[in-house]
């Protein structure tokens, strides 16, 4: 099964319309040519700015977050009307730091993400293991675990991006090994094709998301169940160019 890799960047809490328009605007030319889908998700003050930045470009611009309420009192949260005005694709749901310093829980990223699908978007749908998880070895326990609360009620899984954020290697500088990143990955799609089918499974697009950088995304790219990054840290500069580029 053919899947179009799909390298994401999350510039988190970071840029201000100035500087992420300049950077847009270098990296434009640099991925014009790129066997990937590519996306940006930037803070979402800064969503109209970027989206004008990256016009006539191949680069996307996406959200880092998205209430599962049409509209109401819910202050400080944004909606799915409010990110479709700007023309935002994808939308990042359940990342680590959202779970470790917001609350989020398996039940609101299942809430959250059943809204991005209703809306027309696609969910980067995150999961991923602590290091005390990993090396007490309930991996597959917990990312199982998360799965099947994440995704309950999805009618279809494969308008969903997985992106496996092992959280200890999130802004860590640590990464999984090619070999451990494969493992974790395979197991993902293998419990999407018990959850919903195995030729299910096969279409969606998994990425990783512990720290991928312009040295180690040929060998993570290289291995068959890995679709993609969702870039952190290197997103911020040129080298998402070299991510972008990892082919060539």
């Amino acid at each position: 099964m053919e899947r179009k890799p799909f390298i994401a960047g999350n510039w988190k809490m970071n840029m201000t319309a100035e500087s992420g328009a300049a950077l847009i605007k270098e990296l434009a030319p640099l991925v014009k040519d790129a066997d990937c889908d590519v996306a940006l998700c930037v803070p979402a003050i800064l969503i109209p700015a970027m989206t004008e930045a990256a016009k006539d470009s191949n680069i996307a611009i996406g959200a880092q977050n998205m209430h599962w309420e049409p509209k109401g009192a819910y202050t400080g949260e944004i909606s799915a009307d409010m990110l479709k005005e700007y023309g935002v694709k994808y939308v990042i749901i359940g990342h680590s730091e959202r779970r470790q310093y917001f609350g989020e829980t398996d039940e609101t990223v299942n809430k959250r993400t059943r809204a991005v699908l209703a809306a027309g978007m696609t969910p980067i749908m995150c999961v991923g293991e602590t290091l005390e998880e990993r090396e007490g070895g309930l991996t597959e326990k917990v990312l199982a675990k998360q799965l099947e609360t994440d995704l309950a009620g999805v009618e279809d899984v494969t308008k969903v991006v997985i992106a496996y954020e092992p959280v200890w290697a999130i802004g860590t500088g640590r990464t999984a090994t090619d070999e451990q990143a494969q493992e974790t990955i395979a197991f993902i799609r293998k419990k999407i094709g018990e959850l919903f089918c195995p030729k299910c499974a096969e279409k969606v697009v998994i990425q990783y998301g512990g720290s991928m950088n312009a040295g180690n995304c040929k060998g993570l790219m290289a291995q068959p169940d890995i679709d993609g990054g969702l870039i952190g840290g290197a997103s911020l500069k040129t080298d998402f160019a070299t991510i972008v580029n990892y082919n060539k």
